[in-house]
């Protein structure tokens, strides 16, 4: 059965859980395109303060789907090259949405399932989460950006070795490598996670964004360029309403 994207609102936070438990929630054009669809709808949502993406019974996400691979090979290539760019489309999209996304992970994130936690802007793990590249155990490269990821986060041996191994890694190594922010009992990963989104949505979303957008520019951005962004979105930011009722609660609690 083809894995679906379920979407719940959880007050000014918007879940969306992989839900196909007999294959580990495995990847499938359908995701992609509900996941983009999604994104745009809560990117125009001023409700929406934050998104979680999870995963349905006990784990995250096992990655691809080698039944429908496998046959993809039978095909003319653009079939399959379609299919990446689709996965590739809401990787980005994850990545450039304005709001904060959160992985909020259970079980396995392998192959493809780890990309999209590592796209995500913040990690919340149980403590028994897994993450495995998975992809040279079956003879592939990566997709979905893990390999961009993980050389930005880890030194280059370590991040090569363990790709070509198709490491297996567990949420305490995670968090040592930088890769996981919060380690949660198991069971309570999409609850840390909502807790965690709900304590982001009491900043201004302007300033979320603004600071989402400095970061992921940041690496590829000279530093004079990047001071011109931050003055920028300084300006704006300060001559919103919500900086300037923060202002004054701030310089208030200074006088009490």
């Amino acid at each position: 059965m083809t894995t679906e994207l379920l979407t719940e609102r959880q007050d000014t936070v918007l879940v969306m859980t992989l839900s196909g438990p007999a294959t580990r929630n495995a990847l499938s054009p359908q995701v992609y395109a509900a996941g983009i669809e999604t994104l745009n709808m809560a990117e125009s949502d001023p409700t929406v303060a934050a998104v979680i993406v999870t995963g349905a019974g006990g784990h995250f996400c096992g990655g691809g789907d080698l039944q429908r691979l496998s046959h993809n090979r039978q095909q003319d290539p653009s079939q399959q090259a379609g299919n990446v760019d689709a996965f590739h489309q809401w990787i980005e999209a994850l990545r450039a949405f304005p709001k904060p996304v959160i992985a909020a992970v259970e079980g396995v994130a392998a192959g493809g399932g780890l990309s999209v936690a590592l796209a995500c802007d913040l990690l919340v793990a149980a403590d028994n989460a897994r993450f495995v590249s998975a992809y040279a155990k079956v003879g592939l490269s990566t997709d979905g950006g893990s390999s961009w990821h993980l050389a930005r986060q880890l030194p280059r041996g370590v991040a090569l070795k363990w790709l070509w191994t198709g490491g297996d890694a567990t949420a305490q190594q995670m968090q040592q490598w930088g890769l996981v922010h919060q380690i949660e009992p198991a069971g309570t990963a999409l609850h840390a996670a909502l807790t965690l989104a709900e304590e982001l949505a009491a900043t201004p979303i302007n300033v979320l964004s603004s600071l989402k957008e400095l970061v992921n520019d940041a690496p590829q951005t000279p530093l004079s360029e990047h001071l011109a962004a931050e003055k920028r979105h300084f300006l704006v930011n300060l001559m919103r309403p919500e900086a300037g009722e923060a202002i004054a609660r701030f310089l208030q609690r200074k006088k009490s």
